[in-house]
């Protein structure tokens, strides 16, 4: 039966910024006008890793997979003629994400808002940053206090905003199977929920649960993914109603916003992605009961590059599509008392609960990163085999790869790419807002900021405070790190070989008959430069060359390239390999060839892997790259021949 009161629609989103803030500014308007009905942020690697525009590690990595903002006036002029008292903003940051807030207040306050009414989100989730996307800057410990720093203040003076979003996206974009993801991103919420319930009086405590909401991941698998949001549903009310108490049904709703699965979307039959993407949304709005309260799609060509303007409006196209042409908001849930639904929805929370108890007995989720991690490298493991084996099908990489080919590959290559001199001239400004600001003030600011810190009071007010007086992101964060300190996450890349055998005996033999030929075993370096902190790539390829019998090193994300120049001279490496995901590859590679050349090791083939144009791996080439590897080169065991072949001395010598 129809229920003539129509739902009404989710807030829908396009995850959007580049280049700079003013280009970024045009690019919301201009989706606005589209019918947008939200703003979802992206900020660059530097802004979500704290430092400015000019630091060493900022090289190559401005505005490439978001929007630079180093201080006030970047904020500002992002924000330029849109209302913020208007709007409700997702803004996806995490471990600057008091600073990036205390910004947004700023500007508010001066379009003269009312911060009161503001209403948005900071994803806020340091947990899964050290399991899957790397933009973690202090230890744990310490990250946990500042998400609750930021809930305590909302609560009390942004009482509509969303301080912190549990992010379970990236677990699954890391490999994680339906109940990891679920167990994996409810640990974290209680971890979140235990660390601020002894901050505000018990009768407020309820209201606080509710402002907590979710940020989730659909795969393909779109009726399992539309039973694990059921799951999610039941879960949390579980959770909140038997360890919290909370008795108001409204505060132990699941409130959740999503962006579909891009870790699915192939660089093989691009236009394919747009179906995958339509399916996947099906998981997140078939079920009222589970539907989602705001959409970001990505856009078909995300495997390839950054998205146009063209490619993120038809993703967004493709959502007013189902919200207002269907009738599906004019129904109630479709799937209640459905025995294959429910049946499936019972064993995945059987599945959670299971994993949920195992996190619990280990002191929860920030005890058990270690663990967490690990776990995902092996999901992800065993995903890949399942595609590489041909026992899961993806339509045009390993079944039916023949194929027209696209007409939307045509002219500038289907996707955006950001000018080189978008840096320079962010610098440029960076290095005048210094100059013109009043230093005495910003040293105060800094001084409070960093005794707020220190005696553990909550960093949000000086935050501000700083914020209004010019000083920096990489100011801030210098602050954070000399109260807090460095972190360097686990990799989940065990040194020891694991039992998978199959398929692996003849490169094992080809490894061990190098290995006898070089005098010792084959040494293979994976090195991350720069910002990006996704991964996935480099632990894969790692783990797969340890169970092919190579002598592995891999020490992370984040590393300078003279850092791992310095390894390779170290550990002798016979082979160097290069991830880089943020588009950031030609200043990065271009300066680990030039440090290997200097170092006297330009006879050690270096290898590159990312998403990386056509063009790019010409230029890659001409700079002295052995082979260059994209997301179509799924099949990892060619790679480890690949390597084998490039360090082997008779091959070299033949040549």
């Amino acid at each position: 039966m129809t229920d003539m009161r129509k739902d009404r629609p989710w807030l829908i989103r396009t995850y959007a910024g580049h280049s700079t803030a003013s280009a970024s500014n045009a690019l919301y308007r201009a989706n606005l006008a589209k019918g947008q009905t939200g703003l979802s942020v992206a900020f660059d690697l530097p802004t979500q890793t704290g430092y400015d525009s000019d630091h060493i590690l900022a090289r190559g990595e401005v505005g490439k997979v978001g929007v630079p903002v180093s201080h006030l006036g970047d904020m500002r002029t992002l924000f330029q003629d849109i209302p913020l008292e208007q709007m409700n903003t997702s803004m996806t940051i995490n471990a600057t994400a008091p600073w990036l807030l205390a910004l947004y207040i700023a500007v508010a306050e001066e379009q003269g808002a009312d911060v009161n009414a503001l209403q948005g989100t900071v994803q806020n989730d340091l947990i899964k940053e050290y399991l899957s996307r790397g933009t973690y800057i202090c230890p744990p410990a310490p990250s946990l206090k500042m998400i609750a720093d930021v809930a305590e203040y909302c609560y009390t003076n942004v009482p509509k905003w969303n301080p912190m979003n549990v992010c379970s996206y990236h677990l699954q974009e890391a490999g994680a199977t339906p109940e990891q993801e679920l167990a994996f991103a409810l640990a974290t919420a209680t971890a979140v929920l235990d660390a601020l319930k002894p901050r505000v009086p018990a009768e407020d405590f309820p209201a606080l649960v509710g402002r907590i909401s979710f940020f989730v991941n659909a795969g393909i698998r779109f009726v399992t993914e539309m039973c694990k949001m059921r799951a999610f549903v039941d879960l949390w009310d579980e959770i909140c109603l038997e360890r919290y108490g909370v008795e108001d049904p409204k505060y132990r709703r699941f409130r959740y916003g999503v962006q579909v699965n891009s870790l699915g979307l192939t660089e093989q039959q691009p236009e394919n992605n747009v179906y995958r993407i339509l399916i996947e949304m099906l998981a997140v709005t078939l079920s009222k009961k589970a539907r989602a309260r705001a959409v970001q799609l990505p856009a078909w060509n995300e495997a390839l590059g950054l998205p146009r303007p063209w490619d993120q409006q038809w993703s967004m196209r493709m959502q007013q599509i189902m919200a207002y042409e269907t009738d599906l908001l004019e129904f109630d849930d479709l799937f209640d008392g459905n025995p294959a639904v429910d049946a499936k929805v019972e064993a995945l929370k059987e599945g959670a609960r299971q994993e949920l108890a195992n996190l619990d007995s280990m002191g929860g989720a920030i005890s058990a990163i270690d663990y967490m991690k690990a776990r995902l490298v092996d999901s992800n493991a065993e995903r890949l085999g399942r595609i590489e084996s041909g026992e899961t099908v993806v339509v045009g990489v390993n079944k039916w790869t023949q194929g027209e080919p696209s007409p939307l590959m045509t002219g500038d290559g289907g996707i955006m790419v950001v000018d080189p001199a978008v840096e320079a001239e962010q610098i440029g400004r960076l290095d005048a807002w210094r100059q013109d600001r009043d230093a005495a003030a910003v040293k105060r600011a800094l001084a409070d900021l960093r005794a707020a810190a220190r005696d553990g009071l909550n960093v949000m007010e000086p935050s501000i405070a700083a914020a209004k007086a010019g000083v920096t992101t990489g100011e801030w964060a210098a602050e954070m790190r000399a109260v807090h300190g460095e972190y360097r996450g686990p990799t989940g890349v065990s040194g020891a070989r694991s039992n998978r055998t199959e398929g692996l005996e003849e490169l094992r033999n080809a490894v061990d008959a190098v290995s006898d030929r070089l005098g010792r075993r084959l040494k293979f370096l994976v090195g991350k430069p720069g910002l990006d902190g996704h991964s996935n790539g480099a632990e894969q390829i790692a783990v797969r060359a340890r169970d092919c019998g190579m002598d592995i090193a891999y020490e992370g994300i984040r590393l300078t390239p003279a850092e791992i120049v310095a390894a390779a001279q170290e550990d002798e490496a016979h082979v160097v390999g290069l991830s880089i995901l943020s588009g950031s590859h030609i200043p990065l590679v271009q300066d680990v060839m030039e440090q290997m050349r200097a170092a006297g090791l330009g006879h050690v083939p270096v290898i590159v892997g990312g998403i990386i144009p056509d063009d790019d791996a010409e230029r890659l080439r001409a700079m002295g790259v052995a082979r260059v590897y994209t997301p179509k080169d799924f099949e990892l065991n060619t790679i480890m021949m690949d390597i084998v072949q490039l360090v082997d001395p008779q091959a070299v010598a033949a040549e």
